[in-house]
């Protein structure tokens, strides 16, 4: 049996090992296959940012012109030395330097100080008898007046300056040759200034153009008085520093310099200084600002627009026939009358005469009045041929950084993306190349000027901010530039982030039209102010004024000034000496 059980045991092992040889064999642990190495290549290299190189500017230059926050002009007067005073009791000739700084072009008219006003910063003027009525529209563009030096230097702070000094206001009034008057040395007429009742009022701030000052400043004589910020003192010239003079740390009253439209022609010299009690206000002394260093605010966040070039019409045209009616003589005055077609246009051509409209028996017909034998002149225009301004259907355009609301006529604020593409900077902006990395900077606008706040720098061909800068996002979307860049607002504006401009807290109170420009309701927009008239479509008139009989004083008995002004057309009202007389 164990024999048997041998036999079996060994015939099972067989058969075992048979099977298992029919078997999948077993696989057998091996090294992972080898990864096939990259291709051989060298390490990327990260290209350096270049670095923005300082861009030179030539910086402003003498006559300079930057449009300002209140819709003033500034004019820049370099750092120069110049001869101060014209040897009187109260003014020896002495040698002054001036470190450069910005005054306004113009006196600060009704229009911008009302501005002031709307935003709380400001207190109303005074209504002065005999002066412009401040909230006429009429008067935008004449000089506030009414005002006493507080008021004045308020309103200068309130636009980031302040009163100039006497000697910054000589300086800017002579110009460096010492000139006596603001045009040279030529005698003061009535062509030149707004003086010794050649109006008997008050005039526009830019009506006297060819007589302004050597640096381009308008009123330096004639029209208002203007208060400056220094105290009045008899021997100050004599112990003033020579370097930037302020005046006296105290006093009684302040400096007033200039002359107005009542000045007598012995008093227009640029040098005479004048003085009156701080408190006082009158209807012939008002004020410019000086603002020494400009820092770049932020823009409004709306603007007005305006209407670049007025359209000057051109073809065949028939001359208009106009013709002298008569003279004739009414309260000792001289009269003459002039007959104009419907539809024509005048112009004044010669200072001191003044002409008022009426129809009478279907006809235009101008009275004109100038003084006492003499003659003017008075040029009539057809104004589809002449080249009066018509800006009749004209298209409203803004500034750069800006967009013209259709619906009313506004310029918004709108910061666009300044990069640069194919097709270069948007419209509006220049290139600028910056060390090898090109950048959009803001240019001129339609009308040739820069936009608020920054002058036309001759070396970069581009509009800048008078503080150095070259790089400043006005109207490209930068927030975080721009807040770095612009200092503020004015006081009654708001800086917005968002839109990255100054908003009005009352309500919209933005800068109404600049001096020389009128707001035109049919356009809604600021429009080109009055232009010498001209042209094949213009003939001009030659109008005599009669040599009256003496006529009867009817002034001198009038003893109240209010009444003396209603009758402006024969008497005059003489401050000095407080009495009405006959003109």
């Amino acid at each position: 049996m164990k024999t048997a059980r041998n036999v079996i045991f060994a015939m099972a092992m067989v058969l075992i090992v048979a099977l298992a040889s029919c078997a999948a064999p077993t696989p057998v642990p091996t090294e992972p296959p080898a990864q096939t190495p990259p291709p051989v290549t060298e390490a990327p290299t990260v290209e350096p940012t270049p670095t923005l190189v300082p861009v030179a500017l030539a910086g402003p230059q003498l006559g300079e012109k930057m449009a300002w926050i209140d819709g003033s002009m500034l004019i820049y007067v370099p750092p120069a030395e110049f001869v101060m005073g014209n040897g009187g009791f109260d003014a020896p000739e002495h040698s002054v330097t001036l470190a450069g700084f910005w005054i306004y072009q113009t006196e600060v008219t009704n229009r911008m100080y009302a501005q002031c006003v709307a935003v709380g910063s400001c207190e109303p003027p005074a209504q002065e008898l005999g002066g412009p009525v401040y909230s006429n529209p009429e008067y935008a563009n004449h000089p506030v007046v009414g005002v006493t030096w507080d008021q004045s230097q308020a309103y200068c702070s309130w636009a980031q300056g302040r009163l100039p000094t006497e000697a910054e206001w000589e300086k800017s009034a002579r110009g460096p040759d010492a000139n006596l008057y603001p045009w040279g040395n030529d005698e003061p007429a009535c062509d030149f200034l707004n003086f010794a009742y050649c109006l008997g009022h008050t005039s526009e701030v830019d009506a006297y153009p060819d007589s302004d000052s050597p640096y381009g400043l308008f009123d330096m004589a004639g029209n208002v008085f203007e208060w400056v910020g220094d105290w009045y003192s008899e021997a100050y010239y004599n112990e003033a520093p020579l370097d930037n003079p302020t005046g006296p740390d105290s006093g009684q009253f302040r400096v007033v310099r200039g002359s107005s439209f009542e000045t007598d022609p012995d008093q227009a010299q640029s040098a005479l200084r004048h003085f009156l009690a701080p408190s006082q206000h009158r209807r012939d002394t008002g004020f410019r600002c000086v603002v020494p260093q400009p820092q770049p605010l932020a823009p409004y966040c709306q603007v007005s627009a305006y209407v670049p070039n007025a359209v000057t019409a051109v073809g065949e045209c028939q001359l208009p026939f106009a013709e002298v009616r008569g003279q004739y003589c009414a309260a000792g005055n001289g009269f003459a009358t002039i007959d104009i077609p419907d539809g024509a246009i005048y112009q004044v051509n010669t200072k001191g005469f003044e002409c008022s409209e009426a129809v009478i028996d279907g006809k235009r017909r101008l009275t004109c009045n100038g003084p006492r034998d003499s003659t003017g002149e008075v040029t009539v225009c057809n104004p589809s041929c002449s080249n009066s301004p018509d800006v009749t259907g004209a298209a409203p355009v803004c500034d750069p950084g800006y967009t013209l609301d259709p619906g009313t006529n506004a310029c918004n604020y709108t910061p666009i993306v300044g990069q640069v593409n194919v097709s270069g900077c948007p419209a509006g902006y220049v290139l600028l190349d910056r060390g090898g990395q090109l950048s959009c900077v803001v240019g001129t606008g339609a009308n040739g000027q820069c936009p608020t706040g920054l002058y036309f720098d001759s070396l970069v061909n581009a509009c800048v901010p008078p503080n150095g800068q070259s790089e400043i996002p006005y109207g490209i979307d930068n927030a975080g530039l721009a807040a770095q860049t612009y200092q503020g607002c004015a006081a009654g504006y708001s800086y917005n982030s968002t839109f990255q401009c100054c908003q009005a807290q009352t309500g919209g109170t933005y800068p109404g039209c600049a001096p020389g420009s009128t707001f035109n309701s049919d356009l809604g927009a600021c429009s080109p102010g009055e232009i010498t008239l001209s042209g094949p479509g213009c003939v001009d008139v030659s109008l005599d004024i009669l040599k009256c009989s003496e006529p009867r004083d009817i002034c001198s008995k009038i003893t109240a000034e209010a009444t003396c002004i209603r009758m402006a057309y024969a008497c005059a009202w003489d401050d000095k000496a407080n009495v009405c007389h006959l003109k």
